[in-house]
């Protein structure tokens, strides 16, 4: 299970910890989550997937592996951000795998769409389009496209080669995908984007990945488990307790930076950004989400954290490391390293993490650690399901909607306007 030590927030809190009252909203959070509502399907999704429903899409990733050098996966905010975080931690590697997963519609660059198309041509692949409407601009442009190419090299046959994840009555994905009689998966009606990645959304890309789906599932059923008493104790619990006492009361920590201590963790960061915003971004209230690949922004934005403006605070993530490379000793030791000789890497970078967080306090700024035990499908599910859980708590704790996102619809319908759509 995922451990929060909130011991590098203590000294930045008045009393011994987060207060009563603080408390008493998080209890009430939790209560209002189980009594079930619109878009808490994610809550108890874990422990009760269906295994016809999982065989599907292992059946369909299977496929997906046997005749295509690329899946193209089209999607946009939630639709592909927690397979792709997923997808680059558990099949990482410089070697491409097969297929390949290429994201696409996920911005609206003529430039890469183009490079793209040429990429396309010589290889066999695949589409899994994934949008609950089927009318959002850019994974609707991008499926046009490339829905077009795969065609033109197939024909009658390209049909087989569509996976389309949408909703189960509605919408003009799921018209466009009965007109193709391609296969088809469902986005529950009870689960919103930016929490679905443990529904077929994130399923169906990590499992063409070759990822064990089942495992990932297992963590996130134990998680779900290990979460639902409340307290304390509860780590999910914790982690928005200590977000919320430092935004709250006058303390001024309005930005909260994700530190990611490998690479590979790069687009978790970016699915806890679109997590976090989009649940807690309204009403004029919210941490604004940011993160940081490390050690690397310590040597770009680590000034700014050690001595800029106090309105952040930290939470470093760490993985326990599965390499056994050591620096190797050198008898010239023209560059001076013989001191860490046999040491591990990772242990020098744990050490890089524990300087860290000791020089970031000391220059004001608090920090929350998360442990996650070994990186595997088991223990990223139950990561997934803990943030989630600490997400929606914080939200209600802080008065606003974990599950709507009224903002975003803004910039749609001015761009909707301007490019002349009908009704606009």
């Amino acid at each position: 299970m995922i451990k929060t030590d909130i011991s590098g927030v203590l000294p930045f809190l008045p009393g011994a910890g987060p207060d009563s009252e603080l408390e008493k909203k998080l209890e009430a959070a939790h209560k209002r989550l189980e009594a079930g509502g619109e878009f808490t399907g994610w809550l108890h999704l874990p422990s009760r997937a269906g295994a016809a429903e999982l065989k599907r899409l292992q059946d369909a990733a299977a496929k997906i592996r046997e005749d295509s050098d690329v899946l193209l996966v089209i999607g946009i905010g939630g639709s592909y951000l927690g397979a792709k975080a997923a997808t680059d931690l558990l099949a990482p590697g410089f070697d491409k795998p097969k297929p390949e997963l290429i994201y696409a519609g996920n911005g609206l660059s003529g430039a890469r769409a183009s490079r793209l198309l040429d990429y396309l041509k010589d290889k066999d692949f695949s589409i899994n389009v994934i949008s609950k409407s089927g009318t959002t601009t850019e994974p609707a442009v991008a499926f046009r496209i490339f829905k077009g190419l795969l065609e033109e090299k197939y024909g009658a046959a390209a049909a087989g080669r569509v996976y389309a994840t949408t909703d189960a009555e509605r919408g003009a994905l799921l018209r466009l995908s009965s007109e193709l009689g391609c296969e088809r998966f469902v986005i529950p009606p009870d689960v919103g984007g930016r929490y679905s990645v443990l529904t077929p959304v994130g399923l169906l890309p990590i499992a063409a990945a070759g990822v064990d789906i089942n495992a990932l599932l297992k963590g996130a059923a134990e998680a779900e488990a290990a979460l639902s008493v409340g307290g304390m104790d509860n780590p999910a619990w914790l982690y928005a307790a200590a977000r919320q006492a430092l935004y709250d009361g006058g303390r001024g920590r309005k930005i909260e930076l994700l530190g990611l201590w490998e690479p590979e963790f790069r687009f978790l960061g970016e699915w806890w950004k679109q997590l976090f915003g989009e649940s807690e971004g309204k009403e004029g209230k919210g941490i604004f989400p940011a993160s940081l690949e490390l050690t690397a922004d310590l040597h770009s934005l680590g000034q700014y954290v050690q001595e800029g403006e106090r309105l952040l605070f930290e939470t470093f993530l760490w993985a326990e490391p599965a390499s056994a490379l050591r620096v190797p000793f050198d008898p010239r030791d023209a560059d001076g390293l013989n001191y860490l000789a046999g040491m591990s890497i990772d242990r020098v970078n744990r050490t890089a993490l524990e300087a860290t967080k000791e020089a970031h306090m000391s220059g004001g700024v608090p920090v929350i650690e998360l442990s996650m035990g070994e990186l595997n499908a088991e223990s990223l599910g139950a990561l997934l399901y803990f943030f989630e859980m600490s997400c929606a708590l914080s939200a209600y704790a802080s008065g606003v909607d974990p599950f709507d996102q009224p903002g975003v619809e803004a910039y749609k319908r001015n761009m909707f306007r301007l490019l002349g759509k009908p009704g606009f």
